[in-house]
């Protein structure tokens, strides 16, 4: 039993003496060379880390299949300890390895000591000889080409990388021959297979490792680092090569089928091997190094009275910080009308991505942890910059805890005798005439999706898409009509956004615009604009008579964001022209964030 001055020299309480830490759970990502890594905070005492260096380049080959590359070394501590306000050791990033090298070596500097780790080992090259993977904290992979030669992947280091894989090889077919995955942080890259003699697969990238519970979800790749690249495959039948698991690049396929990767940025990753080509058969570089640290919010164990009131009194006792679910409404620009050169129409654009959660049962708020700052981004509206050249509107999104949601902006009309341009037409909401598709890239039902509606192929002047759950726009002549927007209540009142550019026409006036913002098809001498922060498509340009005079369909309307926080959150936003009010009842005091401004804009919470 503890005698009576033991217990009360610790307040009466037994139990392990503990140091807290005040340290906000900040991360900071270090990706350049420096002299010191980071100042801690006042109340810091504990540290998390993660030193990666840079990955391996995938090899090359003109005429065969390459290996991936290496994964970057990688190592890592928690609970390590640290004083307050203080600046931690030098830094040194090192560089991803270019096409067939090694990867530069990283350290940091902490607690006194130097933690080192060495760069991922480059993808063997196949031609006019089979290579052997490079060494290196994780190994690239070995080639294959057609003397059927066997080859060796590069090894690893332990404690910081796998081997990469080996290659398969065939004097007798082309198709049989395939690279090798370079080693991650985690596993050792896949050998290249050979179900037949005529067909192989190429091989994938270890796998890196997954510290989202050391460092959180921001750096690396969704916290992974340090994944191998994929091996090339020189020539159909048979199956291309992913990354691996941490930023690892994608493996080439020959015949300028698909080009290799680089390692994601600042993850360690390795590149990707090359197929077979010009374009395809070179290797992608590997990814940078990169320092993470993250600053503790930690308290546990058993503490006195006198302990914990002195760490009160010193703010270093722990708070704990409030995580706000605030609803969202995310509209991007919509895509500029289509124009009209010396005959034909042009077409109404689409209005632009939508996305949502208030009332939307589909969908969940973001989360948004107090004391921190978030960026917002308005996109603009399309352009018609001349006759023909029209523009897709800009997307908006909105950074919070666990990533980005983003609208895609509105797909552009197009002049009647001018195809579509890769990209040009498929957006939020598609551009018309011919029909672009909606919701470009995907946005799932669970993150206040799908964006919009496709658009029309109008028989003279299609109409422009609609916006999200928004009618498509028909067919018809001499006009098209633009789809209808979406409606939502997120601002207290009912607004509908993201309508659908009207259609140009041989007899003006042009095709109307969809509810919420679209604009109708314009007149020879004005081309009809959407109105600013209603996401709605331009009008298409209409003329009156043929020969048919030049001129421009109508710019989109720029984008808009909505954020409705809890009455209990404390919010700002800048700048000033953006706003915060607290909406009435029945709203029960939420506090509505309101962004117009096109670019960057933040929220701190």
């Amino acid at each position: 039993m503890a005698s009576p001055s033991n217990s009360s020299q610790n307040g009466g309480i037994l139990g392990v003496s503990n140091n807290t830490s005040f340290g906000k759970n900040t991360v900071t990502k270090v990706t350049a060379s420096t002299p010191s890594a980071v100042t801690t905070q006042p109340g810091t005492t504990i540290i998390n880390y993660v030193v990666t260096a840079g990955g391996g380049g995938g090899g090359s080959s003109s005429g065969g299949s390459a290996g991936g590359g290496g994964g970057g070394g990688l190592k890592s501590a928690s609970c390590v300890s640290v004083c307050g306000a203080t600046a931690l050791g030098a830094v040194v990033i090192g560089g991803g390895g270019a096409v067939r090298s090694t990867g530069g070596v990283s350290s940091f500097v902490v607690g006194g000591s130097t933690v080192t780790v060495c760069g991922g080992g480059g993808g063997a090259s196949s031609y006019p000889v089979n290579e052997n993977g490079t060494d290196g904290a994780s190994g690239g992979g070995s080639g294959g080409y057609t003397n059927g030669t066997s080859t060796t992947a590069g090894t690893g280091i332990c404690g910081q990388g796998f081997a990469g894989g080996s290659g398969v090889t065939s004097s007798t077919s082309a198709s049989a021959q395939a690279g090798a995955g370079g080693g991650g942080a985690g596993a050792v890259g896949a050998n290249a297979t050979q179900p037949s003699p005529s067909n192989s697969n190429a091989g994938s990238g270890g796998a890196g490792l997954d510290l989202s519970l050391l460092v959180g979800t921001t750096v690396g790749v969704c916290g992974a680092f340090s994944g191998g690249g994929g091996g090339g495959k020189r020539t159909a039948p048979g199956c291309g090569s992913a990354g691996g698991l941490g930023g690892g690049g994608v493996g080439g396929i020959g015949s300028n089928v698909r080009s290799a990767t680089a390692g994601a940025t600042n993850s360690g990753g390795g590149g990707g091997g090359g197929g077979e080509g010009p374009s395809s058969g070179t290797g992608g570089i590997g990814s940078d190094g990169v320092v993470v640290i993250k600053e503790l919010n930690k308290a546990s164990g058993v503490w006195s009275m006198q302990s914990q009131f002195s760490a009160v009194q010193q703010g270093k006792w722990p708070r704990l910080l409030a995580v706000y679910t605030a609803d969202f409404m995310i509209l991007a620009g919509g895509g500029g009308g289509g124009g009209c050169g010396t005959h034909g129409n042009g077409s109404g654009a689409g209005g632009g991505g939508m996305i949502f959660s208030y009332s939307n049962p589909c969908a969940a708020g973001l989360s948004f942890t107090e004391g921190n700052t978030f960026n917002v981004v308005v996109g603009a509206g399309g352009t018609n910059a001349n006759n023909k050249c029209m523009t897709r509107g800009s997307s908006s999104s909105i950074v919070h805890d666990s990533g980005t949601r983003t609208a895609t902006g509105g797909g552009a009309g197009l002049h009647a005798s001018t195809p579509a341009t890769p990209g040009q037409q498929p957006g939020g909401a598609g551009g018309g005439s011919p029909g672009g598709i909606g919701n470009t890239p995907p946005v799932p039902a669970a993150d206040g999706g799908p964006q919009g509606a496709s658009g029309s192929t109008g028989a003279v002047g299609g109409g422009g898409g609609g916006g999200k759950c928004g009618a498509q726009a028909p067919t018809q002549s001499p006009q098209g009509i633009g789809g209808a927007g979406t409606v939502t209540a997120i601002s207290g009142s009912p607004e509908q956004f993201a309508g659908g550019g009207g259609g140009g026409a041989h007899v003006a006036p042009g095709g109307a615009g969809g509810a919420g913002g679209g604009a109708p098809g314009g007149t020879p001498s004005t081309p009809n604009c959407a109105a600013a922060n209603t996401g709605g498509g331009g009008g298409g340009f209409a003329y009156p008579s043929w020969p048919a005079p030049s001129g421009k369909g109508g710019n989109g309307g720029s984008g808009k964001v909505y954020l409705r926080f809890p009455g209990a959150a404390s919010v700002s936003v800048s700048p000033g022209a953006n706003s915060v009010t607290t909406l009435p009842a029945p709203a029960g005091g939420c506090k509505l964030a309101t962004f117009t401004v096109s670019g960057t804009n933040t929220v701190t919470v």
